[in-house]
């Protein structure tokens, strides 16, 4: 098992795969799951010729639960340890939900001053920032969060069956076809990791401002979120993030889930295909 040991003892689970001198693709997960969310994305983009990687973000899956430094500081320091770690260049950053934040807040605060990143993919992704402000009246009202950190202290396993088979992959809509196989995977996924990274995960996901991120950054994004996204609404998210980009292109679907790289996996890997080749 690929285990990298950061400067601050927090061992960071990473899967790399394919040829050492292909170009990197890096995969940024959403919460609370794993790389394992990323294998349909993984075996394809292999087979494409790539080299991928994707890892356990810190008190996730297979990485250390350590009790401190769930913020995207330091996710985006671990992930910086694991670049560095594989001396990875020309790399094409993909992160969804949570994962696109971290990966946006690497790539503005490490990647693209090392000269290491080439490229963006911000899916369903968290920025510009979730919750409602004087300066973001269209975010979710902080009482939302908090519910969810309450919903999850009480219950963890009942919550992420719930969300799972619901709002996440849409099963909640009407003629929707529910997937226990989807579910019970979100679900394993998320068991796997530690309870204390999960409920200050909901903190750093819902608060953590992207703006003066997205401003930096000067290389092409490619923006991609669904119309009938339910856990990160759209009109305050993927356009508002596509506005402040230098070299951001917005890529918008009417009614996909939430979790779309794996309910609509052929529709996002062949726009992603088409994004890396441009």
């Amino acid at each position: 098992m690929a285990l990298l040991t950061t400067k601050e003892g927090v061992e960071i689970f990473y899967k790399d795969w394919g040829p050492r001198n292909a170009q990197p693709l890096v995969f940024h997960h959403g919460w609370p799951l794993s790389a394992d969310d990323w294998d349909t994305q993984l075996l394809y983009f292999l087979s494409k010729g790539y080299r991928v990687v994707a890892h356990d973000r810190r008190g996730h899956g297979r990485s250390s639960q350590v009790g401190d430094g769930h913020d995207m500081d330091h996710y985006a320091a671990d992930i910086a340890a694991v670049v560095e770690h594989l001396n990875l260049r020309n790399a094409v950053h993909i992160g969804h939900s949570t994962g696109g934040g971290e990966a946006l807040h690497y790539v503005a605060r490490h990647g693209q001053k090392q000269k290491r990143v080439a490229k963006l993919v911000l899916i369903s992704a968290v920025p510009p920032i979730m919750v409602k402000t004087e300066r973001n009246p269209g975010g979710l009202a902080l009482e939302v969060f908090d519910g969810l950190r309450a919903t999850l202290a009480a219950n963890r396993a009942q919550f992420y069956l719930d969300f799972a088979g619901g709002p996440f992959y849409g099963f909640n809509r009407p003629g929707a076809k529910s997937s226990e196989a989807t579910i019970q995977n979100w679900w394993r996924q998320g068991m796997m990791g530690g309870a204390k990274a999960h409920y200050d995960g909901i903190v750093a996901f819902s608060q953590t401002d992207f703006t003066e991120d997205l401003k930096k950054i000067t290389i092409p994004v490619l923006v991609v979120h669904s119309e009938d996204d339910q856990i990160v609404p759209y009109a305050a998210a993927g356009p508002l993030s596509a506005k402040l980009l230098k070299n951001g292109t917005l890529k918008t679907y009417k009614d996909f889930p939430h979790g779309m790289p794996t309910t609509h996996a052929d529709t996002i890997n062949a726009d992603l295909l088409a994004f890396l080749k441009a």
